[in-house]
């Protein structure tokens, strides 16, 4: 996967808009970070998960995640190996991270946008 698809897929969710937070691209849905982006280097991301999260996306795709080294990552954040990654195992971790954080008022609980 590379840094244009995560964005695409992070962007696809409902109400996701980019920013930037210590000199990389985050995800933000209102003021509150779901992903970043190239982290702690360019083939990396990161999704913030609850723990438990965290454990299932790891234990299904273990190539692809693993915790942020830390107290971040025993919080849920998960680091994302680029390389490793696909949409197909980006894609439920982040609408995860969007479902964890959007608000209740979003009419798509589904997170995607409705232009695909």
């Amino acid at each position: 996967m590379t840094p244009a698809a995560f964005r695409k897929v992070a962007l696809s969710l409902s109400g996701v808009h980019e920013s930037s937070h210590m000199s990389h691209p985050d995800f933000r849905v209102g003021k509150r970070v779901i992903a970043t982006l190239g982290y702690p280097d360019r083939g990396s991301g990161m999704v913030k998960l609850t723990p438990m999260q965290q454990s299932q996306f790891i234990a299904a795709y273990p190539d692809v995640y693993a915790p942020v080294p830390g107290a971040w990552g025993l919080k849920g954040c998960t680091r994302v190996f680029l390389a490793a990654a696909s949409v197909a195992s980006l894609r439920p971790a982040l609408f995860e991270a969007w479902r964890n954080v959007a608000p209740r008022t979003v009419a798509d609980r589904r997170g995607a946008k409705a232009s695909r």
